[in-house]
């Protein structure tokens, strides 16, 4: 059934509370944003130090590898690395998630909200100065021309809209696990690997490509990045964001049957 207007608005002061609530830490940001910077410097010498000691072709130049690098670090936040929403966790333990349940929304996106904010509050004041350091001082390079950027913009538009659904699934996980340390471990690092964070796509082996592919952490970071770097052409958005709306479409409507199943056998703590 789709949402009708007022509670389409609920969703919305939804992200937008815990967006405002979010943009408070900002001593962590500036602190989160100088720890990025620091390794996105020892990436960049790691890749320069490559490409200096290698005659053989390879798939990106090392100006584009160096912006890849930075974008990296400018949204580091879409990885998944915190887990679950930590006010969500501290519901479960206590019992109060039994207060959820009678908010007359939809948990299931009711969560997503919280989780869309996650993902991109703690970015507002890492990624803008991530692009002006790096972009005036350390060779990161700009979209080549404007349908690029476009492109570019609506790739990680969908890409957040994935990485948020990805952490709502952790959310939910907590029904069952409580802590959620262990499968958010290991859903940041198969994000971490499989995005192109550590190491641009391009460069794993081709018989590693297929399964690339069928993944959705490419999704995330490694073909908006590409569509910036013009290394994707523009008009090849119409080939990629269907396969980024069917992911996306799959993990909410995989995160609700979960939820639903995780309802009907939840107990609260102390009964």
């Amino acid at each position: 059934m789709i949402p009708n207007l007022s509670v389409i608005k609920s969703y919305i002061a939804v992200f937008s509370a815990r967006f405002r609530t979010l943009l408070q830490y900002r001593a962590a940001a500036f602190a989160g944003f100088g720890t990025q910077f620091f390794w996105g410097l020892i990436r960049v010498m790691i890749f320069e130090a490559f490409y200096r000691s290698t005659t053989a072709p390879q798939p990106m130049t090392a100006d584009e590898v160096i912006t890849y690098i930075w974008l990296g670090q400018a949204f580091l936040v879409l990885i998944p690395y915190q887990g679950a929403d930590p006010d969500i966790r501290a519901m479960v333990r206590s019992g109060n998630v039994v207060y959820e349940l009678v908010r007359p929304t939809n948990l299931y996106f009711f969560w997503y909200s919280r989780a869309i904010a996650q993902r991109t509050a703690p970015g507002v004041f890492r990624a803008l100065p991530m692009f002006i350091m790096a972009g005036l001082f350390f060779n990161m390079q700009m979209p080549p021309n404007i349908p690029t950027a476009c492109a570019w913009l609506v790739s990680m538009l969908f890409a957040v809209l994935i990485s948020a659904a990805i952490t709502n699934l952790l959310n939910i996980s907590l029904l069952w696990t409580i802590s959620g340390e262990g499968l958010g471990l290991l859903l940041s690092s198969l994000t971490w690997l499989f995005s192109g964070i550590i190491i641009p796509l391009l460069f794993f082996p081709d018989w590693a490509q297929t399964t690339l592919n069928i993944l959705p952490f490419r999704y995330i970071l490694d073909i908006p990045f590409r569509f910036y770097l013009g290394h994707i052409p523009p008009e090849e958005i119409w080939h990629h964001l269907p396969f980024q709306i069917t992911y996306l479409i799959a993990l909410i409507t995989a995160g609700h049957l979960i939820l639903t199943l995780g309802i009907r056998r939840l107990v609260a703590q102390g009964g």
